[in-house]
């Protein structure tokens, strides 16, 4: 699904516009034309149009400026994605309230926003991200997402570890859920048009018995929404890691308790 991937303008140029070491123009081609409104209006089009559909060219237009005017500003649509990444990763004003409530509330409240941040803007999830390239935004968030995993005894890799196996399953999740939209867009048919369409063949399929474990589901088996579907999910994911932090404390203690007796 991956269409475009991080990194694949010049990384120098991409590095030095995300922490303000490269200097801007000392003025524009228009009055008001920045780089964070270049960045803006770049996001603004590819959540309206797509990623396929974002260029250089669009952006200007977009602007009400000439394509060359961008080039002064940004190298080009490589350098531009960067931009774009690090811009809707941005923490948000009220970041603290990751902090303060426990690690399991703060993983639980990261996971909704990661599922409001792709799904609000589903071209992220055609981006490969496997070498991400870190500006001031993102370095914000996964400072913030580890001071909420302080003091539980995890080591870096671990809490690393849990951040990243968090955000899979809502990528998972997310790409799921645009996925289902874009069908029903593509295909022209609603769900309750494709679905109905399968049913009589469904109908018969149960007749026969070959499939009773189908036939036993109650009627309401499919009537889960994404969301839903993704809130059910996290729970036995967190579980699974407030099992393994409690075990690494038992551990702990167990360790403490070896090293005291050894020292009476």
């Amino acid at each position: 699904m991956t269409t475009e991937q991080t990194g694949s303008g010049d990384l120098a140029r991409s590095l030095d516009l995300l922490w303000g070491t490269k200097e801007q123009p000392s003025r524009g081609p228009k009055p008001g034309l920045t780089l964070e409104r270049i960045v803006s209006t770049a996001v603004a089009l590819a959540n309206s149009e797509g990623l396929t559909a974002l260029s250089m060219r669009k952006v200007a237009a977009e602007l009400g400026v000439g394509t060359m005017s961008l080039y002064r500003y940004v190298p080009g649509k490589g350098e531009l994605l960067d931009l774009m990444l690090d811009h809707v990763n941005a923490p948000g004003e009220d970041a603290d309230r990751l902090s303060g409530k426990g690690w399991r509330t703060s993983m639980e409240q990261l996971a909704l926003d990661s599922w409001e941040l792709y799904t609000g803007n589903p071209w992220l999830l055609q981006v490969n991200q496997v070498r991400p390239v870190l500006g001031p935004n993102s370095m914000a968030g996964f400072d913030l997402a580890l001071a909420s995993l302080h003091g539980i005894g995890l080591t870096g890799r671990e809490k690393v570890g849990l951040l990243v196996a968090i955000d899979n399953y809502v990528v998972g999740a997310a790409r799921a859920h645009v996925l289902h939209q874009q069908a029903a867009q593509q295909s022209g048919l609603s769900d309750e048009e494709f679905w109905a369409t399968q049913e009589p063949y469904m109908i018969k399929a149960m007749e026969t018995g070959v499939y009773p474990e189908i036939a036993t589901l109650p009627d309401d088996t499919f009537t889960m929404t994404a969301y839903e579907a993704m809130r059910f999910g996290l729970e036995p994911l967190l579980d699974g890691f407030q099992a393994f932090i409690d075990r690494r404390g038992g551990e702990e203690e167990a360790a403490d308790e070896g090293t005291g007796a050894a020292g009476r």
